[in-house]
């Protein structure tokens, strides 16, 4: 097998020395900070800060967090370091509750990121001769052309069909010999059960898709494995991570051992918090994870609140990465819910439904107040509609579905079946919570 390190001087660099590293980078930030984006200048006046004060990297407490408040506050450009002539390019979140997050990009961001993200892919096997076809919507969201160049970076083949038009997704995988698809995890297990639906005129030995290149929502073991299943032939699913105030995809991604998501170090320095105090974890803790983007410089980020609760390893990977690597992403501290005083994660819910044979792979959690209470349904799809009519049998399956969430959760639930294909499906991250408790 070829060597899966696309830059070993840097995925392999002893700790010692990233840790060097780090701190030059960390000092150069603070010092670019303090003379070019008045929101963090007035922060470190406030707060005494300057870069001869940080002598190791723990020094990095002395920093405030920045959170995605901050970016919303000082929308559009408030963060912005360099003037909109060497900016090149703009992306923003969807917005939904207030302002948008603008994030903005300078020539030399564009190459970090490429880089970055070609680590990842070429980790995983894609190569010059990869055929990929990017299922991501093209547009504001960061995650179809954070990919598509660093594929390209690679020498991959790109076909950027973006998101929807399942039977084009489709006909394109066969006609041009697709072997890695870019989608969310939900997106990719629905386009290989729309195959699977079309085996009579097009088998899936029509398809020669190998590789997953996943992200943009949670997948569970549980559901990987249910992908891989579904497509057949191999395929081997893949995470990576990342969000468009960090660049977009690129901090990590995994390696063909799956232990983990390795952390491009040379240009974030991670940490783990107590998402309620702040305080930072000691090493291998799970908490909230706290990324400092050591090389973008269009909009810098210090200390930036991922809300996303993870953990850190940093022992030696057996692909000979040095990188820490992060644990999939266990849940976000702001998408988990309170539920009679228990923390509830959809993750959970989800690793409780994948491997029922009877139950389709989509779901939606349901949030309800009564009577001063709060009270969560989970809705499932059957797979054969015609179990609506056997009650005997449908009690049976409600009961064992129940008693597994419950078994995760320690609470209650209500479980109810509904006819298959009548649960949203989604093409970018899937939406499987409905909170309806200040409806």
């Amino acid at each position: 097998m070829r060597n899966l390190i696309f830059n070993p001087e840097m995925e392999c660099m002893p700790r010692k020395a990233l840790e060097a590293l780090q701190l030059e980078r960390l000092k150069a930030l603070v010092d670019y900070c303090d003379k070019n984006v008045e929101f963090y200048h007035k922060r470190f006046k406030e707060n005494n800060i300057t870069a001869d004060k940080f002598k190791s990297i723990s020094d990095i407490s002395y920093i405030p967090f920045t959170t995605k408040e901050d970016l919303r506050d000082t929308y559009p450009f408030g963060m912005f370091s360099v003037p909109n002539k060497e900016i090149v390019r703009i992306h923003a979140s969807s917005g939904t509750t207030g302002n948008p997050t603008v994030v903005g990009y300078t020539r030399e961001d564009l190459a970090h990121w490429s880089e970055q993200v070609a680590r990842l892919c070429y980790a995983v096997g894609a190569t010059e001769e990869t055929i990929v076809q990017i299922c991501f919507g093209y547009g504001m969201f960061t995650g179809a052309l954070g990919l598509h160049y660093g594929l390209e970076k690679i020498g991959a083949t790109i076909v950027p069909v973006s998101s929807g038009n399942t039977d084009k997704q489709l006909k394109f995988m066969r006609d041009f010999g697709t072997d890695t698809i870019v989608a969310t995890p939900s997106y990719c297990l629905f386009l290989a059960e729309a195959a699977r639906e079309r085996q009579d005129e097009f088998p899936m030995e029509s398809y020669r898709v190998k590789l997953g290149l996943l992200g943009s929502e949670g997948c569970t073991p549980e559901m990987r494995e249910q992908i891989e299943n579904s497509w057949g032939n191999g395929f081997f699913s893949t995470d990576n991570y990342g969000m468009s105030e960090l660049n977009g995809p690129g901090l990590s991604g995994e390696c063909i051992h799956r232990e983990g998501l390795h952390i491009n170090e040379d240009h974030f320095l991670c940490e783990i918090i107590d998402s309620a105090s702040g305080a930072v974890l000691d090493r291998g803790a799970t908490g909230e994870m706290v990324v400092t983007a050591l090389t973008k410089r269009g909009i810098p980020m210090l200390r930036y609140r991922t809300k996303d609760i993870t953990n850190i390893n940093y022992d030696t990977c057996k692909c000979g990465r040095t990188s820490a690597r992060m644990h999939k992403i266990i849940g976000r501290s702001d998408d988990m819910l309170k539920i009679r005083g228990v923390n509830v994660f959809p993750s959970q819910v989800e690793s409780a439904l994948i491997g029922i044979n009877e139950i389709g792979p989509h779901y939606q959690i349901v949030v309800r107040r009564q009577n001063y209470a709060d009270n969560l349904e989970v809705r499932v799809e059957l797979i054969d509609g015609t179990l609506l009519e056997k009650y005997g049998e449908l009690e049976k399956l409600q009961a064992r579905i129940h008693d597994r969430i419950k078994s995760i959760l320690g609470i209650d639930i209500k479980v109810t079946l509904v006819e298959p294909k009548t649960i949203e499906r989604f093409t970018g991250k899937a939406q499987r919570v409905v909170d309806m408790r200040n409806s």
